[in-house]
């Protein structure tokens, strides 16, 4: 069989100091792949070439990857033809970051749009949870706000639209879906993703310095249900500082 053919890199010029680079229109795991690989090859060659020293930030989305660079110490055409090269080049190994089992609690006051979702899909609240469990999701980008991760993996006999009014007020640590992706708001925040659950783990926290965002491009997610009394001990114990991010870490994956 064939191989598909893979879309052409768009080098897309973003101001004077940024190039970006485009691998298609499509959010999936095969473009997510694209980029996540690129990715990779980027941050070794900034400790090998010339060239890649001068990047200051690398950015991935669902479908591409911007380069931040400093103009005044980098030939910018010279950089923005490397990267081109680098992403026709590229193939699709997909990025294999740490994989995660985290516990979210489906208490009806934490899920007001459960009953919602599984009268519109024709399903019971126990079979939307269930699939909810069982399913594997991947971090495609983390956007929106500091540690909000967009995951792909969402069954497709859950995907539903957004609301059609957002809440003026999303408590933190609450479990959504909207489309075909499933997300945790860090913070309590305006938002339109339908609410399913809620997790006792801090996402985002500043006392991880070197990484206050939990999750990263890459890693995989799944979920367990926990009652709400271990829902309260968990992010007692989180705010106390007294629940290491290991205690959730399945494996360390691979690059």
């Amino acid at each position: 069989m064939n191989a598909p053919v893979l879309p052409t890199p768009r080098l897309l010029a973003l101001g004077d100091a940024a190039w970006t680079l485009e691998f298609g229109s499509d959010i999936s795991t095969a473009t997510n792949a694209r980029v996540t690989d690129l990715a990779d090859r980027v941050a070794q060659l900034r400790q090998t070439e010339p060239l890649f020293a001068a990047v200051t930030d690398v950015v991935p989305t669902f479908r591409s990857l911007t380069l931040h660079f400093d103009p005044l110490a980098v030939d910018a055409d010279g950089l923005g033809e490397h990267l081109l090269a680098l992403g026709q080049q590229g193939g699709q190994r997909v990025h294999e970051g740490r994989h995660w089992r985290l516990p979210v609690c489906f208490e009806p006051s934490f899920a007001p749009d459960l009953p919602l979702l599984a009268e519109a899909r024709g399903l019971t609240e126990a079979e939307v949870t269930k699939q909810l469990l069982d399913a594997d999701f991947r971090v495609y980008v983390i956007g929106f706000q500091p540690g909000f991760p967009y995951m792909g993996g969402l069954p497709p006999e859950l995907a539903i639209p957004r609301l059609a009014s957002p809440r003026q007020r999303v408590p933190a640590h609450s479990l959504a879906v909207a489309g075909e992706m499933c997300a945790v708001y860090p913070w309590d925040s305006p938002g339109g993703w339908n609410l399913l659950g809620r997790t006792p783990v801090q996402l985002f926290d500043l006392r991880f310095a070197g990484q206050p965002a939990m999750l990263a491009v890459g890693d995989r997610v799944r979920w367990y249900a926990v009652t709400l009394a271990e829902y309260e001990r968990l992010r007692q114990l989180g705010q106390a500082g007294q629940l290491p991010r290991e205690t959730f870490l399945e494996s360390q994956g691979a690059a």
